[in-house]
């Protein structure tokens, strides 16, 4: 399949993950489906590859985990990308999150972020608020690494990076 590709996710400690899931789940309660990809881990996805490339990459996250410590990230604001489809939890930028990037690709254009639905423009604007009212300020903390294939889904390995 032309559009099949493999995928970079960094995940989160168990009660970072759950806030996050929390606040999509409230999303879900309230009739809110989207489009985006479901049953994944929470993350910020770090770069996109071939699938070619699958063995290398396997390798190469290993590597990366075991010379990498897991690190915290503070959740500051809430986003829409442009075009108004994406709704997102975004955390601040800060050195070990840019440097785990750089380690996949180029972080210049790049805006961390979790997903929190995917949809038409107009049914974002109503689920906005719902995610505004669960949202404050908090530290997660990023501890693992997770390769997809997308699509359709396939978990491929995670990693943990050290404590």
């Amino acid at each position: 399949m032309e559009n099949k590709a493999l995928y970079i996710l960094a995940g989160y400690d168990d009660e970072t993950e759950a806030r996050l899931a929390g606040i999509q789940n409230g999303l879900y309660e309230h009739g809110f489906t989207g489009v985006h990809t479901k049953d994944l881990p929470q993350h910020i996805t770090m770069h996109s590859f071939p699938t070619d490339q699958e063995e290398a990459l396997i390798e190469k996250l290993k590597k990366i985990a075991s010379e990498t410590k897991a690190f915290e990230v503070v959740f500051s604001h809430i986003g829409i990308f442009t075009g108004g489809e994406v709704l997102f939890i975004a955390p601040d930028k800060n050195a070990p999150l840019l440097r785990l990037k750089e380690e996949f690709g180029d972080s210049d254009s790049w805006t961390p972020h979790t997903t929190m639905l995917i949809d038409k423009p107009d049914v974002i604007c109503k689920a906005l608020p719902l995610v505004t009212e669960s949202f404050s300020d908090f530290c997660g903390k990023v501890t693992s690494l997770h390769l997809y294939e997308f699509f359709p889904t396939r978990y491929i390995t995670t990693v943990e990076l050290q404590n």
